[in-house]
């Protein structure tokens, strides 16, 4: 079992949740407790008897205390192996006494640069005695206890109380995986952020090392498939979306619906909700209808319509508040998650008798256009690039046909051009009057996304009862290039009277060609939007 008895405790944090309690739990179990600066201040004003580390070191806190801990009566204290006769000898020699618990959490750094705060108060705000002592006591953790999280504070309370004063190997061990993370993932904000200011100042070359790290939000039953082990791990990135949001009623998130709604919210927030109100549907990460109208409830109907059949089971992302009316209709059926900034009481009624649909409100919008970084494994490594916040805009339109689009054309172009940004590639997506008419995605090539689009769009015309697919006089946008003619062909064969492209290929004048034949208009962008 290896117990070890806790007798003297360092604490110092910066997060002082449910500090007083914890030190009062040690002091009744005759732990004396060392402290610093604020730590220090409060377990006095607390009533508790601390004594400062200066008294221990003998050496003044200096420097704005970026002097305090970072003597060897400390960190021989902490890393001192007690049976060891090397070890033993130093410490009596020089008079260091054991350090048997070390509770330190460290300064706000990730907070201070999620407020915005500059350059000179983030670079205060890196600690640099609080990761030595962690790793110090985390090596040590054959004879020290070390906590970072205040959620640890009752385990070490439960074992002390349970052992005699003492605490057990494997808590020990436990704790020391936990501060090495912490000190990992600390350190792996503050090198991102400092490769975040050097990009700003114009650094070309991408840094020699990235590293990243995640707090445990929560463990899920499995991944993608039944037989894969999985977990959400947030990283303090203040951006609003399915990580920071609060779930207010149905079951659990899994991996899918994690995965599903971070796509759903991502695209529906390209939608300024002071433009009107817009609804996107996802279904294993690919929108299957998207569309801006009048109000929310509208925007669903419409978003719905375009492919009823890929959306039941699906998420429901909105860019502004949910309201009753919307949510009565969301309710005819079946839906894994909604997520939206805010949902209204008539919503949350409505939506408390659905137990099992997972309501999460993100209290703002991601922003489109703000650069950060995305990654995803590979095998041996992992790839980094920045997040797609490319926008098409009106005056980048390049005409490049004989026929001129309508204003009503160019809008729904510009629609579905942004859509397509978050349509897995090859994509093809069909707009008609603010909602999505089809969207072809996922192909090994561009006709089969226009050709499968415009197969569903007969589909959903047919269920409506509609005279004819919504892809007549529709337009279409294709994410990348047509390398030839026959994918422009397609979406002329499917009603489309515009397209949006970026153009570049080397057959982009035979595709022109084959457009103005047809009597399409089509403009070039200049921009692609792969996502694969």
């Amino acid at each position: 079992m290896s117990l070890r008895k806790i007798s003297r405790a360092l604490i110092s944090v910066s997060d002082k949740t449910g500090l007083i309690d914890f030190a009062r739990g040690l002091a009744d179990q005759d732990v004396m407790l060392i402290s610093t600066g604020g730590t220090a201040r409060a377990l006095r004003d607390a009533g508790l008897k601390v004594s400062d580390v200066s008294e221990i070191t003998s050496f003044p806190e200096m420097m704005d205390g970026r002097v305090k801990t970072l003597h060897p009566m400390v960190h021989g204290g902490l890393l001192a192996l007690r049976d060891n006769t090397d070890h033993a000898e130093a410490m009596k020699v020089h008079g260091i006494a054991g350090i048997d618990l070390l509770v330190c959490n460290l300064y706000p750094f990730e907070a201070t640069v999620a407020r915005g705060a500059d350059f000179e108060t983030t670079i205060e705000n890196i600690d640099i005695g609080g990761p030595a002592m962690t790793r110090s006591a985390a090596k040590n953790h054959d004879w020290v206890t070390v906590v970072v999280d205040v959620e640890d504070y009752s385990a070490v309370l439960d074992e002390i109380r349970a052992n005699g004063g003492a605490t057990t190997l494997a808590l020990r061990r436990t704790l020391a995986q936990r501060a090495f993370a912490r000190t990992a993932a600390y350190d792996a904000a503050v090198s991102n952020w400092f490769a975040g200011q050097l990009e700003a100042e114009g650094a070309d070359a991408p840094p020699r090392r990235r590293a990243f790290g995640g707090l445990l939000r929560q463990p899920l039953r499995y991944g993608e498939n039944p037989h894969q082990k999985a977990a959400f791990y947030v990283d303090g990135d203040p951006r609003p979306g399915v990580a920071g949001a609060r779930q207010i009623q149905g079951k659990e998130l899994s991996y899918n619906n994690i995965n599903d709604t971070d796509a759903a919210y991502e695209l529906v927030a390209e939608f300024d909700p002071a433009g009107g109100p817009a609804c996107a549907i996802i279904k294993h990460a690919n929108p299957c209808g998207v569309a801006l109208a009048g109000s929310l409830k509208e925007a669903y109907q419409a978003a719905l319509a375009c492919d009823p059949t890929s959306a039941f089971g699906g998420i429901i992302a909105f860019n502004q508040t949910l309201d009753g009316e919307t949510a009565e209709e969301i309710g005819k059926i079946f839906t894994e998650v909604i997520i939206a900034p805010d949902a209204d009481a008539d919503a949350r009624q409505v939506l408390a008798a659905k137990k099992n649909l997972r309501l999460l409100l993100a209290g703002g919008l991601p922003d489109p256009l703000a650069s950060s970084l995305t990654y995803r494994s590979v095998s041996g490594g992992f790839l980094v690039q920045t997040r797609d916040n490319g926008r098409v805009t009106r005056d980048m339109l390049k005409l490049v046909t004989r026929r001129v689009p309508s204003e009503r054309e160019i809008a729904d172009m510009l629609m579905a051009f942004t859509i397509g940004k978050h349509v897995k590639s090859n994509a093809v997506v069909y707009v008609k009057d603010g909602s999505t008419a089809a969207i072809g995605m996922g192909q090994t090539n561009r006709v089969d996304s226009a050709r499968i689009a415009a197969l569903r769009a007969k589909e959903a015309a047919r269920l409506a009862g509609w005279p004819e697919p919504r892809t007549v006089g529709s337009v279409a946008a294709s994410e990348a290039f047509f390398p030839f003619p026959d994918g422009l062909l397609a979406v002329a064969e499917a009603g489309a009277t515009a397209v949006i492209q970026p153009g570049g290929s080397l057959n982009d004048q035979k595709v022109i060609d084959a457009a103005d034949e047809a009597g399409l208009a089509m403009v070039f962008t200049g921009m692609r939007h792969f996502r694969h």
